[in-house]
């Protein structure tokens, strides 16, 4: 603990911002509890507390106290109720609900920058929801703009002991890393069930990795074998560490890799963000604008709800730092805030 104390005592970037930490995977891997497990890390530590935000609009309950919770501003069982959406829909609609407010979010997280190293951002398990809808884009560019920012990649390690399930994982997790074009590390957790060694050897040894398909005679294992030839660059560059979320080991490296991947950051991806911060700012609003016309336009038709009521009003900035600090969520601040009460917002509340 002295040593990781130590270790988080500095700002792990340059120029004292937060660094953005993205978690992304499939449902069931445990990005929630890796991101409790990180944050209790810290606070042992004796660093800095990270600034906690949720993205899943449809989870029941958080292990952690979330500063910005989406809960807040979007409910995702109306979202569904009011325009006939299922479950993946109703993700997909509040997320791009709430991405038409990220700048506010964007605020938040720069008054932060003399209290909080990290800002840990939890999504929402149905990976391909953040992962490929525009708000996903959205958040995920407006994030790696103004701070350094790592996408971590939460696998299952109990679920990838077959060759062709490891396999999977690790197309979803390069497709991802292509996608975000950020410094990407792969969280191997549940190592106390089963230890990361066996997934380990077979990005390092093609032979060991073909052994372990000769037991599996299908049409899906020799397609498996050849896409295992065309990862074996992207396993070369990769970085990747085994945790565990219940145990809370591993958690020591899992920060050492985020502060390499911090280094890589401002080495090869803030310039050409940079250049997309500035591109970006000309034409902000009107982009914003758009997004949110062309969203609204589609949640419109077929349905009396005006789509803008399912976003709760917030206050401008301004107004939040007149009203006294301590407060544990950053949107019941801006949300419950006002001569507006609970009782006047309706279904919304």
């Amino acid at each position: 603990a002295g040593e990781m104390a130590a270790a988080t005592a500095a700002s792990p970037c340059p120029g004292g911002a937060p660094v953005c930490v993205l978690f992304l995977g499939m449902a069931g891997s445990g990005k929630t509890a890796l991101v409790q497990s990180l944050a209790a890390h810290l606070h042992r530590a004796g660093a800095p507390p990270p600034y906690l935000i949720n993205l899943d609009p449809a989870v029941h309950a958080l292990p952690f106290p979330a500063n910005i919770d989406i809960r807040d501003t979007v409910k995702y069982k109306e979202v569904m109720k009011q325009y006939g959406l299922g479950p993946n829909g109703g993700i997909v609609t509040s997320l791009n609900l709430f991405a038409t407010r990220f700048d506010q979010v964007m605020k938040f997280i720069e008054k932060q920058q003399a209290t909080s190293q990290y800002v840990l951002i939890d999504t929402p398990g149905q990976i391909e929801v953040f992962t490929w809808s525009a708000s996903g884009t959205i958040i995920t560019e407006a994030l790696a703009s103004s701070f350094p920012s790592v996408v971590v990649y939460v696998m299952d390690t109990s679920r990838s002991t077959s060759p062709v399930t490891f396999m999977s994982n690790m197309l979803y997790a390069c497709s991802i890393l292509y996608k975000t074009k950020l410094p990407f590390i792969v969280a191997m957790n549940k190592t106390d069930i089963i230890d990361h060694s066996f997934a380990l050897e077979w990005m390092q040894d093609f032979e060991a990795f073909q052994e372990a398909l000769n037991q599996e005679a299908s049409y899906v294992s020799n397609l498996t074998r050849s896409m295992s030839l065309v990862l074996d660059e992207f396993y070369n560059s990769l970085k990747v560490v085994g945790v565990s979320a219940v145990k809370g080991t591993g958690l020591d490296e899992f920060f050492e890799y985020v502060s390499k991947a911090v280094d890589e950051y401002e080495r090869e991806y803030r310039p050409e963000y940079e250049r997309l911060r500035k591109k970006l700012v000309s034409v902000e609003n009107g982009a914003e604008a758009d997004v949110a016309a062309d969203w609204f336009t589609f949640l419109g038709s077929g349905s009396a709800v005006d789509p803008s009521a399912l976003i709760l009003t917030r206050g401008t900035l301004e107004a939040e730092e007149e009203v006294e600090e301590g407060r544990d969520s950053d949107t019941d601040d801006i949300d419950h805030e006002g001569e507006e009460g609970p009782q006047n917002w309706g279904w919304m509340r």
